[in-house]
């Protein structure tokens, strides 16, 4: 009984719209950051290094290379109220899970090539239904001439 009172706040925590992202993938995540009594909306531009699941707490480490060639990483909660949205801006081809093996590569050598993807294949998370809108039918109108050119 306990577990379903969980599970019930729980659900209503979901983000409904998460775009499917996995290791290798460049993201921008548009955090909330509090200044004083100002909210304002910081973006943080990098490649995602591991995702970990877990319901209501799957987070995801997002890499990036500051100035001077320091690297920064920072984990966010996927389901925080902190995220205003999560955007995928290139879909990266890695044959791992978890990618800190790129905490030791600079430069060159820490690039991951680019998922080629059918076009219209980003979606957003399969449990998600999007309402989709039929495209509009055009009629083929025809020209009647009575001879006269």
């Amino acid at each position: 009984m306990v577990a379903q009172l969980i599970r019930q706040i729980e659900s209503e925590q979901y983000k409904t719209e998460v775009p499917a992202f996995g290791p290798g993938d460049t993201v921008r995540v548009h955090a909330k950051v509090v200044e004083g009594t100002r909210e304002r909306v910081q973006i943080f531009e990098g490649v995602v290094i591991r995702r970990r699941a877990g319901g209501v707490n799957e987070n995801f480490t997002v890499r990036r290379i500051a100035s001077h060639g320091i690297g920064v990483e920072r984990t966010f909660l996927i389901h925080s109220q902190r995220i205003d949205k999560i955007e995928v801006t290139r879909f990266g081809q890695v044959r791992r899970a978890k990618l800190y093996y790129l905490r030791g590569l600079t430069g060159r050598a820490a690039r991951i090539r680019e998922r080629r993807r059918p076009a219209g294949s980003l979606h957003i998370r399969p449990h998600v239904t999007a309402s989709v809108a039929p495209a509009p039918v055009v009629e083929a109108t025809t020209v009647e001439t009575n001879g006269e050119e």
